[in-house]
Formats: C-alpha cells, sequence, structure tokens
C-alpha cells in the first residue's frame, strides 16, 4: 500500500474502475424497490460552478446510499439548453468576429447555436464525472434532441386542445433599429442626461422624460401614505390636453414614489413595465400609441406617423403653448434600457405573447403539498411555495429568441394580411407587414430569411409541429425555458410510453437549490399532474446557497467567485463533496471556508493511515487473510473495548441511516467523521496497538479490520474515491470479496 493517498493518481483510476465497470447502469428487470432522482439540468455550454458542486456531492450520496441499500437505484442525467443565457454567451464569441444574430436568419442561427453547444457541452459533462457523479450516463438526456422536443410540443398541442392556451398582450424589451424583441438579460441600464418635463393635468403636475406618452396615459397614481394627494385617490380629473379635452382617474398604488418628482405618476400601461403592472392591478386599459415600427399609431391622434423623437418634440411645442408646461430640468440623469450590442435605444411595447391559463393548474398543485402527495424539507419552504402558488397570474410562456423549442403555431399569409415579419435579404434585415412586402418579395424569400414574426391577437393560426403547407408562416416565438425544463422529469423517462417511465415515476426525490422553488419545482408539480395525475416526485429537498466568506452572493465583478476545480484539483474531490455537504445545515444559504476543504483532505489522509497501520501490524502479527475475513463480531473473547467499538458502530449505522432519510447530510457526515477520527483513529487503534496479550492483540485487529470495512461503506456515499480506493487494497489482500465497494451492501445492524 503506497504510503500517501494521492488522490491526482487514485482518482481518474477509480471512475476508469466504475465505467468499465457499468457500475451506475439501472436494471429495470432486477426485481428491486426503484429509487429514482432526476439530475437537474446544467447548462449544456455552461461550466461546473460551485452550487453544481453542491448538487452532486447531495444527490450522488442519497443514490449511492440507496443503491447500496438495496434499491434499482436510478440517476438521470442530462443537460439543458438554457435558452437566454446559452444564446448570450454564444453571441458573445460571434462579437469576437464583427458579427451578431442579425446577421442570419433564425434558421442559420439555430444550426450554429447547436454546433456551439455539441462542442462545448462535453466540457460540463466532464467536470460531473470528475465529481464522482454516479448517474447513469446510457440515459442522458438534451432538452433540445428530438424525443424532449416532441413531448415538449406534444403537451402544448393538448393543453391548447382543453383550452388552456391562449394568446395576450405581454410588456417586451424592442429593438426599432433591429426589429426584433430583446429578453431582460439582453438589455443594459446607461445612465443618460434628459430634460425631466413638469406637465400639468388639470390640479396635478406630472414630472415625466417622456411627454409623447402622455398620449396613452390611462390613469394617474399616488402613493396611497401621501398624504399631498389623499383626497383625489378614486377621483377623475379633467383638463385640457395636446389632442383636446381629457379625462383620467387617480388611483392610489404603493409603487410610486413620492419623492419623485410631484409624486404623481402618470400610468401608461403599454409602454412601461412597471406602468403595466400597475395597469394589471387597476384594471386599467391599455393604449398603445406606438408601434413596432417605431412611429406613432393611430390612437395618438394628429401624431399619427411620426417617428417617436419627432412626436416628443411637438408635443412638447404644443404644450408650451397651451401654457401647461410648468418647468423643463435639463440637468436630469437617469437610466435608459439600451440593447447590450450596440448600445441602441429599447422601446417597452406590449406585443401578443402566448399565456397558460393556470388556475386549475396551481390548485392541482396546492393540493398535491397540503395533502402530502409531495412533501418539502425544509418544512418551512412550504410557505414560500404556497404563497407562490395562490399569487400566480397566467404565465406568458413564448420568449422572442432564437434559441429554444419554437411555439408550433403556423400563420396563413392570406389569412393573416397584417402579419409584421423582419427577414433578411442580401445580407440586410427587411420589415413590414406581409402584405405590403408581398408586393415585392417572393414569400419563399420571406420565409427562408425569417427573423422574426408578430401576429396580432386575433389572428388564425394552425397549431402543429410541421408547416401545413404552401402560404403559411411560422410563429418565431419560443418557449420560456421553464415550460420545457417544468416537463424534465416526464421527457428523460421517456414519457408516456417506454419502460423507463412506468416502472419509474414518479420519481422519488427532486433536489435544488431554494431559488428555484417558484420558477422550477412549482411548474414540475403542475405538469406532472396535468399529464399523468401524480407528481412527478414524492418529496423535494431545497439546499441552501454556497456563500462568499463575507455571506455575500459570488460574483465575479466581486471577486469572491470559488471554482471548484481549483479544490478538486488542490485538496481532492472527496474533501470538496464532504466540505459542501457539512455546511447543508437545514437547507440555508452557508459560507464556504476553505479551511474545511482541507480538514476533509486530512481526514482522508487518516483514514489512509489507519488502514496501513492495520496491514503492518496484522503482518507483524502473523495474522492471516483468511482469520481477518472470516472474523464477526461475538466470534470470540473480545477486550470490552473492541465490544464497545462495535456498539458504537451499529449506532453509528442508524444515527446515518435516520440522519440521510431527514436530509439531514451534515449530521450523517458529522456522525462518521467523529467515529472514524475521534473513536477509531485517535483511541481504538492506540489501544490495540499497545495491548500485550497476543491473542486480544489479533482480536482487537480482526475487530478494527471489520470496522474498516465496514466505515468504508458507511463512508463511501459521501467520500467515494478514497473509499473505493482503500477498498480495492483490502480486496488485494483477500480481504473482502465484491470487487467494487459502489455495487456493495450497506452494513446490516
Amino acid at each position: 500500500m503506497d504510503k500517501r493517498y494521492e488522490h491526482k493518481i487514485k482518482e481518474p483510476e477509480v471512475l476508469k474502475k466504475w465505467a468499465d465497470a457499468e457500475a451506475f447502469k439501472a436494471d429495470i428487470d432486477s426485481g428491486k424497490k426503484p429509487y429514482t432522482i432526476i439530475l437537474p439540468p446544467p447548462n449544456a455550454s455552461g461550466k461546473m460552478h460551485v452550487g453544481n458542486a453542491l448538487m452532486i456531492a447531495i444527490e450522488d450520496l442519497l443514490i449511492r446510499w440507496k443503491r447500496m441499500k438495496g434499491y434499482e437505484a436510478l440517476w438521470v442525467p442530462g443537460t439543458d439548453h438554457a435558452g437566454f443565457e446559452s444564446q448570450t454567451t454564444f453571441e458573445r464569441e460571434l462579437k469576437k468576429q464583427g458579427k451578431s444574430r442579425f446577421d442570419y436568419d433564425r434558421d442559420t442561427f439555430y444550426k450554429m447555436m447547436m454546433e456551439f453547444v455539441l462542442n462545448n457541452k462535453n466540457l460540463i459533462e466532464e467536470q460531473f464525472k470528475s465529481m464522482g457523479a454516479s448517474v447513469d450516463w446510457s440515459r442522458y438526456t438534451f432538452t433540445l434532441e428530438e424525443r424532449s422536443i416532441n413531448t415538449v410540443i406534444s403537451t402544448f398541442e393538448k393543453m391548447v386542445k382543453d383550452g388552456l392556451i391562449y394568446r395576450s398582450d405581454y410588456v417586451v424589451n424592442y429593438s426599432f433599429k433591429y426589429g426584433t424583441t430583446f429578453s431582460d438579460a439582453e438589455i443594459v441600464m446607461k445612465e443618460r442626461t434628459d430634460p425631466l418635463y413638469y406637465i400639468k393635468y388639470g390640479p396635478l403636475t406630472v414630472a415625466t422624460v417622456r411627454p409623447e406618452t402622455k398620449l396613452g396615459d390611462t390613469a394617474l397614481a399616488v402613493n396611497p401614505a401621501d398624504l399631498r394627494y389623499k383626497d383625489y385617490i378614486g377621483k377623475e380629473i379633467s383638463f385640457d390636453d395636446v389632442t383636446g379635452k381629457n379625462k383620467l382617474k387617480v388611483i392610489g398604488d404603493s409603487y410610486v414614489d413620492p419623492a419623485f418628482g410631484t409624486g404623481v405618476l402618470k400610468v401608461t400601461p403599454a409602454h412601461d413595465k412597471n406602468d403595466y403592472e400597475i395597469g394589471i392591478r387597476h384594471g386599467l386599459e391599455v393604449k398603445q400609441v406606438i408601434g413596432i415600427d417605431g412611429k406613432m399609431t393611430s390612437l395618438a391622434g394628429k401624431y399619427e406617423g411620426m417617428k417617436v423623437l419627432d412626436a416628443r418634440k411637438q408635443v412638447v411645442e404644443d404644450l408650451e403653448k397651451m401654457g401647461v408646461m410648468e418647468k423643463i430640468d435639463t440637468t436630469y440623469v437617469h437610466p435608459v434600457p439600451v440593447d447590450y450590442r450596440s448600445e441602441d435605444y429599447i422601446e417597452q411595447l406590449v406585443l401578443p405573447n402566448w399565456f397558460i391559463k393556470v388556475d386549475s393548474l396551481k390548485k392541482a398543485g396546492l393540493e398535491a403539498v397540503q395533502k402530502g402527495h409531495v412533501k418539502i424539507f425544509p418544512k418551512w419552504q412550504e410557505i414560500t411555495y404556497t404563497r407562490w402558488m395562490e399569487n400566480m397570474r397566467d404565465w406568458a410562456i413564448s420568449r422572442q429568441i432564437v434559441w429554444g423549442i419554437r411555439v408550433p403555431a403556423w400563420y396563413s399569409v392570406d389569412e393573416n394580411p397584417n402579419l409584421f415579419v423582419t427577414f433578411i435579404k442580401g445580407g440586410k434585415a427587411v420589415s413590414g407587414k406581409v402584405s405590403h412586402l408581398l408586393s415585392k418579395y417572393e414569400l419563399g424569400e420571406i420565409s427562408s430569411g425569417l427573423q422574426s414574426l408578430f401576429a396580432p391577437n386575433k389572428a388564425k393560426y394552425v397549431v402543429q409541429k410541421d408547416s401545413p403547407g404552401a402560404g403559411f408562416l411560422p410563429e418565431t416565438d419560443t418557449f420560456d425555458t421553464w415550460f420545457s425544463s417544468g416537463q424534465w422529469p416526464l421527457i428523460t423517462l421517456g414519457y408516456p410510453d417506454s419502460r423507463d417511465y412506468k416502472h419509474f415515476y414518479p420519481t422519488d426525490v427532486l433536489e435544488t437549490g431554494w431559488e428555484i422553488i417558484t420558477r422550477w419545482v412549482s411548474r414540475m408539480i403542475m405538469f406532472g399532474i396535468y399529464l399523468t395525475g401524480k407528481p412527478p416526485f414524492k418529496e423535494v429537498y431545497l439546499h441552501g446557497r454556497v456563500m462568499a466568506l463575507d455571506g455575500k452572493k459570488m460574483s465575479k465583478s466581486l471577486g469572491n467567485v470559488i471554482n471548484p476545480e481549483e479544490y478538486q484539483t488542490e485538496f481532492g474531490t472527496d474533501a470538496l463533496r464532504m466540505g459542501l455537504i457539512s455546511g447543508t445545515a437545514n437547507g440555508k444559504d452557508f459560507a464556504f471556508p476553505k479551511d474545511k476543504v482541507l480538514a476533509y483532505r486530512n481526514f482522508s489522509n487518516k483514514i489512509w493511515n489507519m488502514v496501513r497501520f492495520l496491514f503492518l501490524l496484522a503482518e507483524e502479527e502473523n495474522l492471516s487473510s483468511e482469520e481477518m475475513k472470516s472474523y464477526r463480531p461475538g466470534d470470540s473473547e473480545k477486550d470490552s473495548t473492541d465490544l464497545e467499538m462495535y456498539d458504537d458502530f451499529k449506532e453509528l449505522v442508524k444515527s446515518v441511516d435516520k440522519s440521510l432519510s431527514k436530509y439531514r447530510f451534515s449530521d450523517a457526515g458529522d456522525a462518521i467523521y467523529h467515529y472514524m477520527w475521534d473513536k477509531l483513529a485517535s483511541t481504538y487503534i492506540e489501544d490495540v496497538k499497545s495491548r500485550e496479550n497476543p491473542e486480544l492483540k489479533k482480536v482487537g485487529l480482526k475487530n478494527l479490520s471489520y470496522l474498516l470495512i465496514n466505515c468504508l461503506k458507511v463512508l463511501h456515499p459521501f467520500m467515494p474515491f478514497v473509499t473505493e480506493t482503500i477498498w480495492g487494497e483490502f480486496l488485494e489482500k483477500g480481504l473482502v470479496e465484491k470487487p467494487l465497494l459502489a455495487k456493495t451492501e450497506w452494513p446490516g445492524v
């Protein structure tokens, strides 16, 4: 046995052993009771971060424990296309080449993205393997492979038939320059100096940088706590406006900042996300006065057809002539949304989106938790889940990006002449209503170069995966990532017809971070019940976030990000895993000091040295392998310490089992750590070593061998590499029979 445990050498050897033996491939015909975990899919084109490492450590601990306890344990791996994030990453690569997504039609850009992601997905897979993840790689799934897409589309088609899908308006970030929308992740806020106009609305005065949008105002708002305006709430005020006489109701809303301007806010739901939310709360009309062509609409009255900035200039002139411009602050500095690429101005417009009616779905999801069909750990997170579900509004499931699963809808050009499209022709973007464009371009040209399409809410459409035929253009919106990942347990198990689905669904536990209980966990429960009648998992464990030493969230800008690979290289994967597991107290966020990982590296070395000592002393005492292997506690007279150590070990196994069944991972890890270090290493070994009676010494060594072998079994789910390596040493000496510790039974007590 080597003098030292060299993790850099031993870990690759262990990984090869497991892979060669297909140690983690679940056998559906084994006759064993199934135990299933679905791996929350990481970004296919990303790198492993410390949160991923924690997830792997916890889930691998659970799956190895259950596998050793006799279950047919299946841990299903997969990766997510991660719509916004992956597309943004790829576009950064394009930018280095002086290109952008606006240089390509949708199909070309999608194919380029797919190539990029597939070329990079091996990285995250290899990193997860290096963590010792005992997943069944033969069942790997990617969210954009054909069977995933088919499942998602089939679900959408069913929801359409069931009357759960509708199209309605929603506020999006729109670029007039590129004729397309940007996600929130694709815009940046840039400081800019603009005039702040103080405009009279009868007895009230409003401060705004956008006087042209007053044409779309549908209310005035004040903070209910602002005593200056308390008497106005609920009343309607009349005033002279640039388009004639006008009336607006004054509403009370806590969003309004009394300290900004005059404390009175003009509410324009069609052109500001915050105003839109206010509008929903108060049932306000949405009056869109700016169109997707960047010009004022017919609702703007005499300003119709003007470009936005021209309309602003004209409105200001008209207000000044009317004498209702109280003052203009020309030094006002404020953040303005611009696109990340060219920093061109972004307009917030209300455009049609696809929605799910959630009432029946959320009711079923709520009942699943309230009736105990899904148990959430820690229990206090049930409050978070319940509040979210109770307050959930209809879900906008469409996103205006390329990288994702396209909403399978098709629009007839003949029936929908007002479709607004942008397509690439000769390397340049062309935009307009399709009825106008067809006088100059063939439909095939528009279709082949299509970048984006906007259909009115009342547009007629056909829902199916493939084109209905000539004369149709496809919907260009893609599904929200959470729409597809919400079906992840079903997709990975081959719903609805596969043997895996019928055998392993519902899964046993969903383990993930608490911060996505609303966005992901809730949606999986809703989809699972809707499609199968059963929740997709029986229990949910929500781990806390790994924080920097100062308790702050990790971020590249703060320079406090922990790279798990660096810790693996320096201290070994087992030390990293055990260090992370020891911090998971009750699902709360926790700081992750380097000293903790160092301590578990020392623990690996301590275990290694204990086994070396056993082998050396057994050789000195001429103890044969057969004598040691055949020994069982109770076989012969023992020192009282031998009995005590065995009794303590039995209590250890019970304690670890109990803690793991309640997801108290740190308690379980601490118990095995203290037993092996404090009792075996610091006390028992010294006792056996100092025994003068040769027979008692031999019995002590046999008992020590028995305890170490069984401690390896208990420790294996926590620290699989060092335990599997040491198991190989016992195997070489003929002290154990099973070639792999990973496939060995849990100690029976």
